[in-house]
């Protein structure tokens, strides 16, 4: 499942391959992963789940 995905990494992860953040795969869901350990588990939310918690987080 989540090896079929594109994954993006944070920009806070300091721009090299070695940076320690969070992925995340948009689909028709989004997935979030820890960079450093990309075959453990995810985080799944819907898609209005994500929208509103970059919305959230976004009015901080």
């Amino acid at each position: 499942m989540t090896q079929d995905r594109t994954w993006r990494k944070s920009s806070y992860s300091d721009g090299t391959e070695d940076g320690e953040c969070v992925e995340v795969s948009l689909a028709h869901d989004a997935l979030v992963r820890d960079s450093k350990n990309a075959s453990g588990g995810v985080l799944a939310f819907s898609s209005p789940a994500w929208q509103d918690l970059l919305r959230s987080l976004g009015s901080r």
